[in-house]
């Protein structure tokens, strides 16, 4: 994260990181980026995998937690504990999630009840600002599916 409370994304660098799944099986993929990350996914009745549900969902919350690191590390230092819950049930029949709740699970209990409050509001903007998912959620995004037919 920059000085300036924005993620330094690899879609803003200059080189982006290249995304894909790959099949592995019925209802199973392994995910990969150019940076060499991967990711199980697959059906909710495997095992060690993720949904895709369950990686948009923490997609959400670890964004949460990075736009607002930089703020909290300042008024806590560098090695405060924290957690990001997320859930939110899905609308089978209209194939999304209508609600999303996150928890931001932190221990202010060594602050004022003014600092506690202040330091709050400024996460809520820090989040608000530069949580790239939660933006994207909130406005919606068009999504262009093509084909690369061989």
């Amino acid at each position: 994260m920059t000085m300036t409370g924005k993620d330094d994304t690899p879609e803003n660098s200059p080189a982006a990181t290249e995304l894909w799944v790959e099949r592995a099986g019925t209802r199973r993929y392994v995910g990969h980026s150019t940076r060499g990350a991967r990711v199980e996914i697959g059906s909710a009745d495997v095992e060690g995998v993720f949904t895709p549900g369950e990686l948009l969902k923490i997609a959400l919350a670890s964004c949460t937690a990075m736009a607002s690191d930089f703020t909290v590390s300042r008024r806590l230092g560098e090695d405060y504990a924290a957690t990001v819950r997320v859930s939110g049930a899905p609308d089978r029949e209209a194939e999304r999630y209508p609600r999303l709740e996150e928890t931001y699970e932190l221990d202010l209990s060594g602050l004022d009840p003014a600092m506690r409050d202040r330091l709050l509001d400024m996460i809520r903007r820090s989040v608000d600002s530069a949580c790239t998912v939660g933006r994207t959620l909130d406005a919606g995004a068009e999504v262009e599916l093509g084909f690369d037919i061989r």
